[in-house]
């Protein structure tokens, strides 16, 4: 074949596979439209169904797809010190229907970067979880949130098939502020093996076709997959509009609850001299981070299970779905792989999960951290330092917010109409310090309701 008759097939292939796509891109858009009015009259209880047509399907499904090639790519390279660039590495995959030598043919088109891939693999070494596990639990079959739709933030999060890790979106400024602190964030972790702070476990961005990119993050699952969680607290600090009203706890007795709430009902972290002493120490390293790093709006997650009720109330029976794909081995010998896979996919649907499918137990990597290392959380005691009946599952979350001209403008705004000590947007000393004032308060039994400090004075 000569370079002319090349040419004229390459031109041709070119044009074939355009066709291709875009008599799928029409295909899907058909099924989109038909299994959208299906899903408006088939809304979960606790989540929204997420089955082919979902707006947020094709995403899931192009996130696991990068994730999947992406950390096993690195994964298999064999092990090496860090390097300086490492922490600004972003390497691209380029998905589509044809495949390529680097990437399997998928049934969408995406474009997927992997950012900082060798710090990312060095963390989850660090955190002890084996690769193959990750991959086996990310992309395996999927568990829903149990919100229904996004919260304020605009994020939305899917937890791993054995509910070890969640993959939640970012906004693009919250991935570029996790790229400018990845290096104190990874020294912070190796000096720190015991870290409150959320795990970040992989950053990467899907951009889909007609230019929209989505941003997100692998973080660990700070609550258990084999107990229940009874009461559920997102601790900042402060006052202002920090409650959940008495109407919402009727709808959801599960709701999570907050600051007000847990000041008016004098709850406390019933933990010993000794585990106490630990705990804080730990939080006041983390804080010290997160105030250097000029980092505000984080909180404390603390899930409670009470060991007196144990799992008989099967709280997750009912607020947990899972996305089961067909099995691919009753399918016909004579399909092609890719048939096969998109059969599946197409006829995977959500159901509500037998809790008998989730670990029996805590994944091995949770008993390295002492917070976790009490069945999968953090055992109560007295002041005698002896066992009690709770158990905690804490963390520090949401650490991606700078104290920006967003927040400082916000806190000015705020400051003129209402307390500027109880506000939650603060400069991030008098953040940290508001914070880790209010969790030492936390550990104490209460002689009576705690009043935040009005000593501290705003910095700007």
């Amino acid at each position: 074949m000569n370079d002319e008759e090349e040419e004229v097939l390459r031109a041709e292939i070119t044009v074939r596979r355009a066709a291709r796509r875009s008599a799928q891109r029409k295909k899907d858009n058909d099924e989109s439209k038909e299994c959208h009015q299906r899903e408006q009259r088939h809304l979960s209880r606790f989540g929204t169904r997420v089955s082919e047509g979902h707006r947020n399907y094709v995403l899931m499904y192009d996130m696991l797809t990068g994730i999947r090639i992406a950390v096993g790519r690195i994964s298999a390279k064999l092990k090496r010190d860090l390097l300086h660039e490492d922490f600004a590495a972003a390497h691209k995959l380029v998905f589509d229907i044809t495949g390529n030598e680097l990437t399997p043919g998928v049934k969408y088109d995406f474009k997927f970067k992997d950012y900082a891939p060798w710090v990312f693999r060095n963390i989850r070494e660090k955190f002890h979880i084996d690769a193959g596990d990750y991959l086996m639990s990310l992309t395996s079959q999927y568990i829903l949130s149990e919100l229904g739709s996004p919260g304020k933030s605009g994020s939305f999060f899917y937890y791993s098939r054995d509910y070890r890790f969640i993959i939640k979106t970012i906004h693009v400024a919250e991935h570029k502020f996790m790229r400018k602190i990845l290096n104190y964030y990874y020294q912070h972790v190796c000096e720190n093996p015991n870290t409150l702070l959320c795990r970040f476990y992989g950053l990467h961005r899907i951009k889909l076709p007609r230019g929209r990119k989505i941003h997100f993050v692998v973080m660990e699952n700070i609550f258990p997959s084999n107990l229940d969680v009874h009461e559920t607290f997102d601790l900042k600090g402060s006052m202002f509009g920090r409650l959940t009203s008495d109407e919402e706890v009727a709808r959801n007795p599960h709701a999570v609850m907050k600051d007000q709430n847990w000041v008016e009902n004098q709850h406390t972290l019933k933990l010993g001299p000794t585990k106490r002493a630990i705990f804080l120490e730990q939080l006041e390293r983390d804080v010290t981070l997160l105030k250097k790093l000029n980092i505000m709006d984080y909180s404390l997650l603390v899930g409670v299970h009470d060991l007196r009720r144990g799992n008989s109330e099967g709280i997750r029976d009912h607020h947990l779905q899972i996305v089961k794909p067909l099995d691919l081995h009753k399918t016909s010998t004579s399909a092609t792989k890719a048939d096969i896979v998109r059969k599946a996919l197409k006829h995977a649907n959500p159901v509500q999960i037998d809790t008998s499918e989730l670990p029996e137990s805590p994944s091995k990597d949770r008993g390295h951290c002492v917070f976790y290392s009490d069945n999968g959380g953090y055992r109560s005691s007295d002041e005698n330092d002896n066992i009690s009946d709770a158990l905690y599952f804490i963390g520090v979350i949401d650490i991606l917010t700078p104290y920006n001209l967003v927040k400082k403008t916000e806190h000015l705004w705020k400051s003129i109409t209402q307390n500027k000590n109880t506000i939650s947007s603060v400069p991030p000393t008098v953040y940290g310090n508001r914070f880790s004032e209010f969790i030492h308060k936390a550990t104490c039994e209460p002689n009576n309701t705690y009043i935040p400090s009005q000593q501290v004075t705003a910095q700007f």
